[in-house]
């Protein structure tokens, strides 16, 4: 596996603690009941989505990167674990009790826990010094949630983007995907089955895709240079980090 998708170690104290974990599946659950439209499952995701949400990812050109909806940390814990010891994680929630186990669960200082809502992406990464995003990473149920929102939030999400950064998504239907299509110009479509719920991911760009590595699983491309599902598509400028198949998480965090 090359250097850039292997990831930095990252020291025990910046992990989130096994004991303060041991409760997370609880929290998880107790706020599932409380608010089932906003988490879209009751159990956090698998490892099997985590691996295949983060497959695009270039962790060596990496510099800042932002998660809607982190939950109770699943898939954030595995973001720090690979990212550059240099890089920045903004993890933006709404809900004020993963806040707060986020904020008392980890000592990493490369990770921003803001309580807010996705909508105020732009202003989140100012006042923390940035302009752009290298990659965002979405658990929100986007379905669920009322159309103007969810057109705001992928609107300002699309424009903080770098010029060949990605948006990438888990959902758990296929609602969200032509909004995708109208505001990106690439999509590329997945399915991963070992997740509960079985959930569809989305890896979205600003820009026309340049290349990408040809896909052992299946898969969908949308947009202006989209090849046909499972083939390969050509170059049209820089080329962007790799989109390999894997095995692999939906809006359970």
């Amino acid at each position: 596996m090359s250097s850039s998708h292997t990831g930095h170690a990252m020291p025990n104290k910046h992990r989130i603690s096994s004991g303060t974990r041991s409760g997370h599946a609880l929290l998880f659950a107790r706020n599932f009941f409380r608010h089932p439209r906003m988490l879209g499952s009751i159990v956090p995701s698998s490892r099997f989505l985590i691996k295949q949400l983060l497959e695009p990812v270039d962790w060596a050109q990496a510099r800042v990167i932002v998660e809607y909806g982190p939950g109770v940390g699943s898939i954030t814990t595995e973001i720090l674990r690979r990212m550059r010891p240099d890089a920045s994680l903004i993890a933006i929630e709404t809900n004020p009790e993963f806040v707060c186990f986020l904020r008392s669960s980890t000592e990493d200082e490369r990770l921003q826990v803001v309580e807010a809502s996705a909508e105020s992406v732009v202003e989140i990464l100012r006042q923390h010094g940035h302009e752009k995003a290298s990659y965002i990473i979405s658990g929100i149920p986007f379905s669920t949630i009322s159309a103007p929102l969810r057109e705001r939030i992928l609107r300002k999400t699309c424009s903080v983007l770098e010029p060949h950064g990605s948006f990438l998504v888990y959902q758990f239907s296929t609602r969200v995907l032509q909004d995708l299509q109208r505001i990106f110009r690439y999509v590329r479509h997945r399915f991963e089955p070992l997740n509960v719920l079985p959930a569809h991911l989305f890896f979205c760009r600003p820009d026309t895709v340049s290349a990408a590595s040809p896909l052992n699983g299946a898969c969908r491309d949308y947009g202006a240079d989209a090849a046909t599902p499972g083939s390969q598509i050509r170059p049209t400028g820089p080329t962007p980090p790799p989109i390999r198949s894997g095995s692999g998480r939906g809006s359970g965090r």
